[in-house]
């Protein structure tokens, strides 16, 4: 199961970023423009706002499970959360928690 999260993570990384990427080699870093094509109608805010709450409850089951099973570099699934979104903070996360767990099943 670690190589299938991991594997999510990457895509969770490259899938956004692939479409973001051409969008700033257009307009350039234009954080207002941005903003206002992210919002330009209701499913754009619906979609948004989706994220949104993912990613505080995944930000708060992190830092709560992280803490409770002592999950190593729980800090980078976080990071990842908020940098680049849910996509990539939840796979990695549980990429995370199943490599430090895989010893403890195997042995």
């Amino acid at each position: 199961m670690a190589r299938f999260y991991l594997v999510l993570t990457f895509l969770g990384i490259l899938l956004p970023y692939g479409a973001l990427i051409p969008w700033l080699f257009t307009n350039g870093v234009d954080l207002p423009l941005l903003l206002k094509e992210a919002v330009v109608n209701p499913i754009s805010v619906f979609a948004w706002l989706d994220v949104l709450v993912s990613a505080v409850a995944l930000l708060g089951f992190i830092a709560v499970d992280g803490g409770r099973n002592k999950v190593k570099y729980r800090y980078l699934a976080m990071l990842g959360t908020v940098s680049i979104g849910v996509s990539c903070g939840l796979p990695l996360y549980l990429y995370l928690k199943e490599k430090q767990l895989t010893p403890l099943l195997s042995g």
